[in-house]
């Protein structure tokens, strides 16, 4: 028997499917979504709406995206918010984990660690001390080695690199606001191994805005900071062309509780304010370009996210082109770090799934190169261990996923390409604002990138206080086994010792011709022009100079840049850790947790979902919640309470049980200890009056504000002393 071509044929049968059925227009489709949903509002059910201002809807169609440039692009032209050419074809992005060790032995010994591990660009964060300029000697035990490496000298930059051959890894340097004493560093030790400039890749991160956001002042005036950026630029273009020499920041911003709009913007104002300055120190946007990398943060919304970063090379080129820039100074390296906003101090592993997503977001999004966060990474400086798991999220997201075998995986979908035009359209607009109040520098000494991201982050802040925001083991799902986290910070103190004493030491094996050189290389330095103060300063260093001593000389006529209101670095969830913390601390001085009784009446079978979801509420604020006994009515519950000792009692039940049962066990309660906070779980309707006569003080329900009602119960407790 012949067999039915319609089944053999896989086009045939497509077609003859097609054909069985007639298009559902999208007004069929809404009608029949609201049909189901039984007179409940569409627009509240099914539209989500973002912080950033945009909503989101519950399906999309071609007419949404019409019109839209980039359909017709292909990956590498146009604005390129598809990506290169290749995408990660012929080149993975950069494995680029960050290495916070704070001396120069630990930092090597992580690095070779993680270089044979898979890790491919050396992400080196500098110290609080060695961004202000200043060497161990001269500076605090609160800023030596911490929240990075402490250098001073060519003898530190030779143990920290010791066994790694330069020009076979990128090498990513966090300068902060100063780029000429850090770069005169790496291109001291590149000359000592007579490795050649031009061998040289990576990054020298310098972003004085970024800093200056972030901390609230910089060691150096502004305009002395553009004037090492364009020396620093300068000597990149004719000696390391594959060196970039600046770093746009878009980190601050983000773990400011900014939106990833605002976060966009905010980053492309700083660009374009940068392109401006070089130009005006002779560094042409072309020339600029090909050395500006841009670094952005990865958020715990996919989509939106994946649509940030294609926008990023959108605003981008547009703002590059509308400067005069060439089609090939419109590229651009975007290097993403998984957010830290979004982080858990407690149930600190579910940070692995929130790195595994944000990771996935930047590479669908094409990202140049990437740091995933280690899970440990906002309590402690992380291990070997959290550093592994980290590192392999990427190998896994390249070797197992094969997502380098793919361009622009998310291209072409009609919800990915409409977001990221709602993300570039939205950010230009706002990068317009910053632009018409004089650009970046004056609109952060106005205070406006700092208001914005304030308010942006007292919505979400609410938003996770009344639990509308779900972050998971900190206001809602609590590990209540899960005690507090150790910090296990390093030795401050003696690390400043340590460090001091290797600078002293540095200084007096010098010889006195030694000496002398220094001197006269300093003098050289004081006078040079910027543009030749580079070398200078390498030829300093190489015979003995500090990088304190770079940086007095180089600002020994400068003033530095007046503060200004740095933005408010947090995380969402440290007010319900902080909870956490209190109950704790508690716990130690009394011997158990603070108590809440629940007074579960009936079979709670009956309201087991109720009387789940209310134990978990009050975990959330550290409570020991006492919850292991049903009670059969008013009386033995009143009874119970009296023998627990504890001054916070829940009722919980099902609502009709509540009609009869509520006015008697409150007034029950009262009755033997009036200083007992009563609270009824569940929504009152018309009762609230009725159940508050007789000594309700509370309801609680998922209209609560969780984090306010648990910080009262923890007064009412006297959990803080």
């Amino acid at each position: 028997m012949k067999a039915d071509t319609q089944t053999t044929n896989p086009t045939a049968s497509r077609d003859w499917l097609l054909g069985e059925f007639s298009a559902a227009t999208h007004e069929q489709w809404r009608t029949a979504a609201e049909a189901l949903l039984k007179g409940a509002s569409f627009e509240k059910k099914l539209v989500t709406r973002t912080p950033e201002g945009i909503e989101l809807q519950p399906i999309y169609n071609q007419s949404d995206v019409a019109g839209l440039p980039q359909l017709l692009e292909l990956p590498g032209s146009g604005d390129r918010v598809r990506g290169s050419v290749s995408g990660h074809l012929l080149r993975g992005w950069e494995v680029s984990q960050e290495l916070p060790l704070p001396t120069p032995e630990e930092f090597n010994a992580a690095a070779i660690a993680d270089l044979e591990r898979g890790q491919t660009e050396l992400n080196v964060p500098l110290d609080l001390a060695t961004l202000e300029g200043r060497d161990p000697d001269n500076a605090e035990p609160g800023e030596v080695g911490a929240c990075g490496l402490s250098l001073a000298t060519i003898a530190d930059m030779e143990r920290a690199f010791a066994g790694i051959h330069l020009p076979m890894i990128s090498v990513y340097l966090r300068a902060g606001a100063s780029a000429l004493p850090a770069t005169a560093l790496l291109l001291a030790l590149a000359r000592e191994r007579g490795n050649s400039p031009s061998e040289l890749r990576g990054c020298i991160e310098v972003d004085p805005l970024g800093m200056l956001a972030w901390n609230g002042h910089m060691p150096l005036s502004l305009d002395r900071a553009y004037d090492e950026m364009a020396a620093v630029t300068r000597y990149a273009i004719e000696h390391a062309p594959r060196l970039q020499t600046i770093a746009i920041q878009g980190h601050p911003y983000h773990d400011a509780g900014a939106t990833a709009v605002q976060e966009l913007a905010f980053a492309l104002a700083t660009g374009v304010e940068y392109l401006r300055e070089m130009e005006k120190r002779g560094v042409s946007i072309n020339e600029t370009t090909r050395h500006v990398r841009f670094a952005l943060s990865a958020g715990s919304n996919f989509f939106m996210e994946v649509g940030k970063f294609r926008a990023t090379r959108q605003v981008w080129s547009q703002a590059v082109r509308a400067m005069g820039g060439s089609p090939d100074a419109r590229r651009m390296h975007l290097h993403v770090r998984t957010s830290t906003y979004n982080k858990t101090a407690y149930d600190a592993h579910t940070n692995i799934l929130r790195t595994t997503t944000e990771a996935l977001s930047a590479v669908v999004g094409g990202c140049n190169g990437l740091h995933v966060g280690p899970f440990d990474e906002v309590i402690r400086l992380p291990d070997d261990f959290s550093r592994r798991i980290a590192r392999n999220i990427q190998t896994i997201l390249a070797e197992e996923c094969d997502l380098t075998k793919v361009i622009d995986p998310a291209g072409g979908s009609w919800y990915v390409e409409w977001i990221t035009d709602q993300v570039a359209r939205r950010a230009w607009s706002v990068f317009q604002e910053i632009e018409k109040a004089g650009g970046m520098a004056r609109a952060l000494e106005a205070d406006l990138p700092q208001k914005a991201a304030a308010t942006s982050a007292a919505l979400k802040a609410d938003s996770v206080g009344r639990r509308r925001t779900v972050v998971v083991g900190a206001n809602q799902y609590p590990n209540s086994r899960d005690g507090a986290p150790d910090p296990r910070l390093p030795d401050y103190a003696a690390i400043r010792e340590k460090r001091a004493r290797e600078v002293a030491d540095f200084r007096t094996r010098s010889s006195t011709e030694g000496d002398a050189n220094v001197m006269n290389h300093l003098n050289t330095l004081l006078e040079s022009h910027p543009g030749a103060a580079l070398e200078s300063a390498v030829d300093a260093i190489v015979d003995g100079a500090t990088l304190g001593e770079i940086c007095r000389t180089l600002r020994a006529d400068d003033e530095p840049h007046a503060k200004i209101k740095p933005l408010r670095i947090h995380r969402a969830a440290q007010p319900f850790e902080q909870l956490r913390d209190n109950a704790a601390g508690y716990a130690r001085r009394k011997g158990t947790p603070p108590l809440l009784f629940q007074a579960n009446i009936g079979p709670s079978r009956l309201y087991r979902l109720r009387a789940d979801w209310t134990s978990s509420f009050f975990q959330v604020g550290g409570f020991k919640v006492m919850n292991d006994r049903d009670f059969t009515g008013a009386d033995d519950a009143a009874r119970a309470v009296a023998d627990s000792g504890a001054t916070i009692v829940v009722i919980t039940s099902g609502d009709a049980t509540y009609q009869t049962v509520v006015e008697p066990l409150a007034r029950a309660i009262k009755s033997a200890d009036p200083r007992v906070f009563i609270l009824v779980a569940g929504a009152p309707k018309e009762n609230a009056d009725a159940w508050r006569a007789a000594g309700v003080d509370e309801f609680v329900n998922v209209t609560s504000n969780a984090l306010e009602l648990l910080t009262r119960l923890q007064a009412h407790a006297k959990v803080n002393p």
